[in-house]
């Protein structure tokens, strides 16, 4: 069974992390999930108290938890996703500052040239966060912005993160029907 890493930081956006575990769950895949101390505060706000049942398919770790399985090369995943990733760990992965379970699993997945995608969620964007989005990009990861498509005429917020996700899992290369497809122009 293919085998995904989701970390959800403390930005706001904690849905993204939340449908994306449910998707690759649902689909049947395991998915390992780190989810940050400030990760957990937004979900309040922004989930109300709804993460842990979102994640219920995952097997969860804290930020501390370093000796968890992820933190090692030996622990073998199709990919790992950030979403949403805050300005904070997109740095933290850009310097290879790896002071919690999050960016660890991360550094482990671009040492060993696996996919690694950061669904950044900050607007506007400082110099320094578009110079640290071109170091991690460098360094192998993908940066995203969490910028839904238009064309599919969402009509609900769920509808917009799902055209998000629907993305995301697409870089991973998992195949979906999260989100409408553009085919090209249509005569009326």
């Amino acid at each position: 069974m293919d085998r995904y890493v989701v970390g959800i930081s403390g930005a706001s956006g904690v849905v993204y992390g939340a449908r994306l575990v449910q998707a690759l769950t649902s689909m049947g895949y395991e998915v390992h999930a780190v989810v940050s101390d400030a990760a957990r505060l937004t979900a309040r706000y922004e989930l109300e108290g709804e993460l842990e049942e979102a994640l219920a398919g995952a097997r969860v770790y804290g930020e501390d938890q370093l000796d968890a399985p992820l933190s090692s090369g030996s622990f073998i995943t199709k990919g790992m996703v950030i979403a949403p990733c805050s300005m904070r760990t997109l740095a933290a992965v850009a310097h290879g500052i790896e002071d919690n379970l999050l960016i660890r699993a991360a550094m482990v997945h671009l040492k060993e040239r696996r996919r690694l995608v950061l669904l950044v969620r900050e607007t506007p964007l400082s110099t320094v966060h578009v110079e640290n989005m071109l170091r991690a990009s460098s360094a192998g990861a993908i940066v995203m912005p969490a910028s839904p498509g238009f064309y599919g005429r969402p009509r609900t917020v769920d509808d917009l993160v799902n055209s998000v996700v629907g993305r995301v899992l697409d870089l991973l290369g998992v195949e979906n029907s999260l989100a409408r497809r553009w085919t090209g122009p249509h005569e009326g």
